[in-house]
This record gives C-alpha cells, structure tokens and sequence, in this order.
C-alpha cells in the first residue's frame, strides 16, 4: 500500500476555529497543513489550540509568506495540485488524487486568489450544495470532507 503524503494548505485563513479544526484532522491522518500569507490570526492564539484540543501542538505545520515562495520552495507538479472553489468546474468526487496531493483551499470571506483561479481552472473542483439557500460550506467542513475523499482509496485498504 503506498502511504499517502497529502497537505492541506490553506492560503489566509481568516477563523482560527477552522485552522484548529483542519489542524486537528491534520494530526488524525498525519498530514501537513501549509498556512500561506498574511493569517487573520496568530498562532499562539488561544483560539486556534481551543478548537485544535490537545492535538495543537502535534500538527506538521509549515508557513510561507506568499504562493510565490511556496511554489518556489515545494516546486509541485500540476497533478499534485487541486484546488477547491464553491463553483469549480468539476466535482471533487472525479480526481484519483496523487498520493503527494496539495488539497489547496482560500480563506473564508474570499476564496481563492483570483490569480490562482485563473491559472488552475481546470484543477478546481467544487463540493456538492443542492440546496441553493446554501451559498458554500464551513471551510473546516468542506477541508475535511475533500481529505477524506482525497485518501479514500488510501484509507480503504
């Protein structure tokens, strides 16, 4: 079985809550969380230990200042890349994600960059929403969905 080496990276993150719950399913499949640019938050933030629990301090964490500098530094191929939007043009049920994935996510009140959105189009893929009342998910939620999906062939066997 190929262990899967996937990351979660989150570019500005808004909500402490969400980093600490992403960070805590970090810790559960022993993933990395990537945390790009300029955070609504800080890190010793009691906030973002308080919804990671006692997992906090166990997360693999890595920050970069920029995309720029991520890209530059971790240099992933495009087929490691996927990208979530609320309308991505594809659903994220249709990848068989790389076991080196980067499962890339923008911050709550925005999204992602629109330079990424642009570049990455047809690396964006969207969570299903049936009911239109609902204009998109928790950011949490929807991260830990797309990495359960993502490791679903991984976590099977």
């Amino acid at each position: 079985m190929v262990r899967p080496k996937m990351k979660v990276v989150l570019i500005e993150p808004e909500i402490p809550f969400n980093t600490g719950s992403i960070g805590r399913t970090c810790v559960a499949l022993d993933l990395e969380l990537i945390l790009i640019g300029q955070l609504g938050f800080s890190l010793d933030s009691s906030s973002v230990a308080r919804s990671g629990t006692r997992y906090w301090k166990f997360v693999k964490i890595k920050l970069f200042d920029s995309w720029d500098k991520f890209l530059l530094e971790r240099s992933p191929s495009d087929d490691q890349l996927y990208f979530f939007e609320e309308d991505g043009a594809k659903s994220f049920y249709t990848p068989t994600y790389h076991p080196e994935a980067y499962l890339v996510f923008g911050c709550e009140s925005k999204g992602l960059p629109k330079s990424i959105r642009d570049s990455m189009e047809e690396r964006t893929f969207s969570l299903p929403i049936n009911n239109k009342a609902v204009k998109s998910l928790n950011l949490a939620n929807a991260a830990t969905a797309v990495v359960y999906q993502a490791m679903r062939d991984y976590l099977s066997k």
